[in-house]
């Protein structure tokens, strides 16, 4: 195996039970993503696409076919050691951010870094450069509701990179935001990929983004199809 490749699926379906009717989500479906690379799948809104991002986190299993995380099998996995796989090799952006409204924006980023079991002292000063590197050194201390929303996404951005994850997968990273925001979160994804050598994934409905994205594919009516190749 290439030891650039990050996460992988081949052949992978995915099927559901709908009464007596076996309803085809996937079928088929052939992914590699490598290291340092920026890769989207677009698709109308119903297209599967968060469903598939779904199958590509572990987070369901394929009724047929195989996806791997640096390697290792999700299917070959329990639950406990896929939690863990999970809060160590990958990190997640969502359209909403999810954000801990009690807690801080450094509390909201230490999170992950405190699950995985990291020092506090070495967890703050890793929270602290990772805020500072979105563009929020002077908001550590801000609540989400004291927040805008593209700072609140940036908070999103920072926690999934805190335990320095393999890939980052992100979920409609800019549906809830304004199109200046928008362009603004797109050049901070791009900068860290470029900072962190590491590979990002996004599904989106937003076809602006295929603009800086090394490939891209569109989720159509249970495959995916290439709309632009990386350079190998």
């Amino acid at each position: 195996m290439n030891d650039q490749v990050v996460l992988e699926c081949r052949a992978l379906s995915k099927q559901y039970q709908d009464g007596k009717k076996l309803v085809d989500v996937f079928h088929a479906i052939d992914l590699t993503l490598l290291k340092g690379q920026a890769c989207a799948i677009v698709g109308s809104s119903g297209s599967g696409k968060t469903t598939l991002l779904n199958l590509l986190a572990g987070l369901d299993l394929a009724t047929t076919g195989d996806v791997k995380l640096a390697n290792v099998s999700w299917s070959s996995m329990k639950d406990a050691k896929r939690s863990k796989m999970r809060n160590k090799e990958m990190g997640f952006v969502y359209q909403f951010h999810h954000l801990l409204p009690e807690f801080s924006a450094l509390e909201n980023v230490l999170m992950p870094m405190w699950i995985s079991g990291m020092g506090k002292k070495e967890a703050k000063k890793r929270g602290e450069e990772l805020l500072g590197q979105v563009g929020l050194k002077d908001r550590l201390n801000h609540k989400p509701s004291q927040l805008s929303g593209g700072e609140r996404q940036r908070v999103a951005i920072a926690r999934a990179l805190a335990n320095r994850p393999a890939c980052v997968l992100m979920d409609e990273p800019t549906g809830n935001l304004d199109e200046t925001t928008s362009l603004d979160i797109q050049k901070l994804i791009n900068e860290l990929k470029v900072t962190y050598d590491m590979a990002f994934l996004v599904v989106t409905h937003d076809e602006k983004m295929l603009s800086w994205m090394d490939s891209a594919y569109r989720l159509s009516q249970g495959s995916l199809m290439p709309l632009k190749s990386a350079e190998m």
